[in-house]
């Protein structure tokens, strides 16, 4: 159990990504006081889990409303995944995540109070994100009963609370590692997922041919 435990919590760490998320944050709420970025942190982990919680549970009832196999979503969630771990070792996810952020810092200097970032963009598409939201489906869908399961959600709600953390403490963690480590740390979880997207394609195969 604790090696199901570990690796999801591997997998979805590395996708949510949370020291990535957190100098993203920093910068959309650099005119927030610290109680409205902790208020605005504990409402965007709060949403996230909800979504991901909603998909781990229904994810499978959904795909099969739409005549999609689960084998079908492992080939093409682990494509994606894979796809994510290009842009994250080539730094392009970074560099969209910081543009998607600039549009919001842009509008919110367009008005005197301190807008919400805590649905859009932060819980939803940076936390809760096609990427996590296909890693938590694609989880659950090896689960074998419900100890499995709860060890899956264990795993999940473990990455929110570090995310949670990251986002809290984003200013003073920002000031601490700085952009190059935060770019090597990037860089190697895009490399950890590379890999666990390769499995899960290899899985789906290995499900279809035999």
């Amino acid at each position: 159990m604790f090696d199901l435990f570990l690796s999801a919590f591997a997998t979805l760490f590395v996708v949510i990504d949370p020291p990535g998320c957190a100098p993203i944050y920093a910068g959309l709420i650099s005119d927030a006081t610290q109680r409205q970025a902790t208020a605005m942190a504990v409402r965007a982990c709060l949403i996230a889990s909800a979504i991901l919680i909603l998909f781990a549970l229904f994810g499978e009832n959904l795909l099969g409303a739409l005549h999609i196999q689960l084998n079908s979503f492992r080939l093409a969630g682990g494509i994606m995944l894979f796809v994510i771990a290009m842009d994250m070792v080539f730094e392009k996810r970074t560099q969209r995540r910081e543009e998607r952020a600039e549009k919001v810092r842009a509008h919110n200097a367009q008005t005197p109070e301190v807008d919400d970032v805590s649905v859009f963009p932060m819980a939803m598409p940076m936390i809760a994100g096609p990427g996590s939201i296909a890693t938590i489906m694609l989880l659950m869908g090896r689960a074998e009963g419900t100890r499995q399961t709860l060890v899956i959600m264990a795993a999940m709600a473990a990455v929110m609370v570090l995310t949670l953390i990251a986002l809290i403490a984003a200013k003073p963690l920002m000031r601490l590692l700085g952009t190059q480590v935060e770019a090597v740390i990037t860089r190697l979880l895009g490399v950890l997922l590379a890999a666990l997207a390769a499995q899960y394609v290899i899985d789906g195969v290995k499900a279809v041919l035999g």
